[in-house]
């Protein structure tokens, strides 16, 4: 069988957490390739709602296999923290159906550490980023510095890497940012105790993913964050420090390209983002209130990890087709849709223009992209509640021509549309 991929085609929380969860049901094995807990996957199933962010959204399916990928970057206590949580609610989280892979990095307390101190630094130029260690992670794997999680298993190693890793950025962290430095003896003492922990969970990734495709089993890539986010395709500098696009799969698994089956895009019906940065069809005021929610409803527009209000903004179909070119996605779907009910006119941002100049594609340099003003196309809304709606036949004809001018832009087939956070809320193409 083959490997099925899915991506966040925009900013980031898309709702591909529920999307995965849903075409889990039929996977063997879920597995994550990039990003750390920073990412946010909620998924709902009846009264209950699980939000992760490290562990596969396959883990809510009995006998789901689940891997974490070496492109993950892994804060052992969020991991323990969030395992303990998801055992308490009755789900298997043994190292029977969860591994992490042997070259995935950890983060530290001196990563968070930096993070936050870098981030202060900036000042106005924040970018705001999680203040997880996501970044300072990442920039120790590729500057050949960072701790892997293989040294877990190996005690004596472990404490002389995290003594030296601690050392080293206390330097900087002091001298540079002005803060106080960290207790290596408390750092290395509380690695230990996770090492005890996660010790069995260790596997080669590569080598799982690759007998399970051999074996004819279904592997289901999950992703994280969204294609704009990603550190060499994104809105830079205003990015994540990872690959949250297919060509991270390939790196972040360790996992040849010839298995790729499908490369789902996933896309609310309109458009946000958490943090700084471009954002061309940005809205403001009323119209923002409308898309965002007030915060009461867990479906409402605030970042799972963060909890931060997320900008919002009118479909970017710019946005999508730099995805659809970048990941070579073979399907969408559409989340959210249900939020656009009510409106009589619904608009859609088909290019951008600047000083007179009309753009199709997204323009790479951060200066040129920041005065793109969004061309907007209208379509008409719909009245009707869609939440109950399973089948297109269910829906108002305005919402079918809304996906239709969707996929017809595009050229990429929509194969579904959530109207609701459940996992039988979706509409199926």
């Amino acid at each position: 069988m083959p490997l099925d991929i899915v991506l966040g085609a925009q900013w980031g929380d898309e709702g591909k957490g529920s999307i995965t969860d849903l075409l889990a049901e039929n996977a063997n094995m879920v597995v994550r390739f990039s990003g750390g807990d920073n990412a946010g996957h909620t998924v709902t199933v009846g009264d209950q709602t699980f939000k992760l962010h490290l562990i596969p959204s396959g883990i809510i399916h009995d006998g789901t296999m689940c891997l974490i990928g070496n492109g993950v970057v892994l804060n052992p206590a969020v991991f323990l923290r969030e395992l303990g949580g998801l055992k308490e609610r009755g789900l298997d989280t043994s190292p029977n159906r969860l591994k992490i892979s042997r070259n995935t990095h950890l983060i530290t307390p001196a990563h968070i550490a930096l993070d936050t101190a870098k981030e202060a630094a900036r000042g106005d130029g924040k970018l705001g980023t999680t203040l997880r260690g996501i970044g300072p992670a990442y920039l120790d794997k590729v500057g050949r510095a960072g701790i892997r999680a293989d040294l877990l298993e190996k005690p004596e190693e472990l404490d002389a890497a995290i003594r030296a890793h601690v050392e080293a950025h206390n330097m900087t962290l002091t001298k540079i940012y002005g803060v106080d430095p960290l207790d290596a003896d408390s750092v290395s003492a509380e690695f230990q105790e996770h090492a005890r922990n996660i010790a069995p969970y260790l596997a080669d990734g590569s080598v799982m993913i690759d007998r399970a495709l051999k074996a004819g089993e279904l592997v289901l890539a999950e992703g994280a964050q969204g294609t704009m986010l990603d550190v060499d395709h994104g809105t830079y500098p205003f990015v994540t420090s990872s690959s949250p696009t297919t060509g991270g799969v390939i790196t972040g698994l360790g996992v040849g390209p010839g298995h790729i089956r499908n490369i789902l895009g996933v896309a609310k019906a309109f458009s946000s983002r958490v943090g700084s940065g471009p954002f061309p069809s940005e809205l403001f005021g009323d119209e923002a209130v409308r898309l965002r929610g007030t915060g009461a409803n867990p479906w409402d527009e605030f970042g799972t990890t963060t909890g931060r209000p997320r900008r919002v903004g009118w479909l970017d179909l710019v946005v999508l087709e730099h995805a659809v070119r970048i990941n070579g996605l073979t399907e969408i779907t559409l989340t959210k849709l249900d939020i656009l009910s009510g409106l009589k006119e619904i608009p859609v941002c088909v290019a951008y223009e600047i000083d007179g100049k009309r753009i199709e594609h997204l323009p790479l340099d951060l200066p040129t992209l920041e005065k793109c003003k969004p061309v907007i196309e209208v379509l008409p809304g719909w009245d009707e509640d869609i939440m109950q709606a399973t089948k297109p036949a269910d829906l108002p004809e305005n919402a079918i021509k809304y996906v239709q001018y969707v996929e017809n832009y595009l050229g990429v087939k929509v194969n579904r549309a959530s109207v609701g956070p459940e996992r039988d809320q979706n509409v199926d193409f």
